[in-house]
């Protein structure tokens, strides 16, 4: 594939690399895309909105240069709600989570109205199960908003939804920590609640942060990457605490819910994989443009590991109000 330009009807269309060329008045709606290095396909595409390559693009958008082409670019609010309809190298991140926020939300409309009814649950539970699955949903809209947004002409505006994005994957972590210390910690207060107001504040600090200029940086990078490394690694804190207290790996509980916590880690492993090492894309440049990229696979396992921790969380629930706390001296 050629990054300075596309053959066939597109070849004819001359862009700069730093200014879009104004669309040409014509009836022509659709034309032909290339997708990776394969063969073109007819692809409708509003009025306005084109496709660049790479080198095409702002600087600020320059992110992964084994990413050749499909990028939307100079776009005005009203296009780049527009661009949410034709087919980028944008689109699997933004339906991704599209579908992952309907997601939560039909599972939470069905959970609320049928299975925390079913275990008794008190009114405690449901602010809790709200809160966890809430701060799913906001986490996906943040991701929706940032990918459909990026190619603001406005760099400042393209740079506020990616803060934006940052504090969603902050809220979604947090939306892990509140089912997950709330039900291991349910029979000791004292504890439950230090670790929420230790993981609040974390979550706290880490919004504060945003508020440097350097923190949305290139350059600040693998800090930022560091900061959020650390942020979820904590919780293995808790949760070793929690093994100790509960009785060890003689117990039943902690048999039963400790694999899914290794789960739940495994799975953003996996996905923190992916997205830092540009695999695929990287070993095949070019040719994943639209389809396969590491970032479209961090979204999947994103959406995945919430599902997994959700329905985890809905076993410690059940299983809490199934077996009451025996050891009356854990209340604090």
């Amino acid at each position: 594939m050629t990054l300075g330009g596309r053959s066939g009807q597109t070849k004819t269309d001359s862009y700069s690399p730093t200014m879009p060329q104004k669309p040409q008045k014509s009836a022509q709606t659709s034309h032909y895309i290339e997708l990776g290095g394969y063969q073109y396909w007819p692809v409708l595409v509003p009025r306005g909105i084109r496709l660049y390559t790479y080198e095409q693009i702002p600087i600020y958008l320059r992110e992964n240069p084994y990413i050749t082409d499909g990028y939307r670019a100079y776009l005005p609010s009203r296009l780049c709600i527009k661009s949410l309809f034709i087919l980028s190298n944008e689109t699997v991140n933004i339906w991704s989570h599209v579908l992952g926020f309907l997601l939560f939300f039909f599972v939470g409309v069905y959970n609320m109205a049928s299975v925390l009814p079913a275990i008794g649950a008190s009114k405690e539970d449901y602010v809790i199960y709200s809160i966890g699955l809430f701060c799913f949903q906001l986490c996906m809209l943040c991701s929706v908003g940032y990918h459909l947004f990026c190619c603001h002409r406005s760099e400042k505006t393209s740079r506020r939804w990616m803060a934006l994005d940052y504090a969603g994957v902050s809220i979604g972590i947090l939306g892990c920590y509140v089912p997950g210390v709330f039900y291991t910690f349910y029979c000791n207060n004292y504890w439950r609640q230090v670790y929420l107001v230790t993981v609040l504040a974390m979550i706290l600090a880490v919004f504060f942060a945003q508020i440097h200029p350097h923190y949305l940086s290139k350059q600040w990078k693998q800090l930022r990457l560091l900061i959020f490394c650390l942020v979820a690694g904590y919780g293995l804190i808790p949760t070793v605490h929690w093994i100790c207290i509960t009785g060890g790996f003689s117990s039943e509980l902690v048999q039963a819910f400790v694999p899914r916590v290794l789960g739940m880690y495994f799975i953003a492993s996996l996905a923190l994989i992916f997205y830092v090492s540009k695999v695929p894309e990287r070993y095949f440049p070019g040719q994943l443009n639209y389809l396969g990229s590491s970032h479209q696979v961090w979204h999947l396992l994103l959406v995945l590991m919430f599902y997994w921790w959700h329905q985890s969380s809905c076993f410690i629930m059940s299983y809490r109000h199934s077996q009451p706390c025996l050891d009356t001296s854990q209340h604090a």
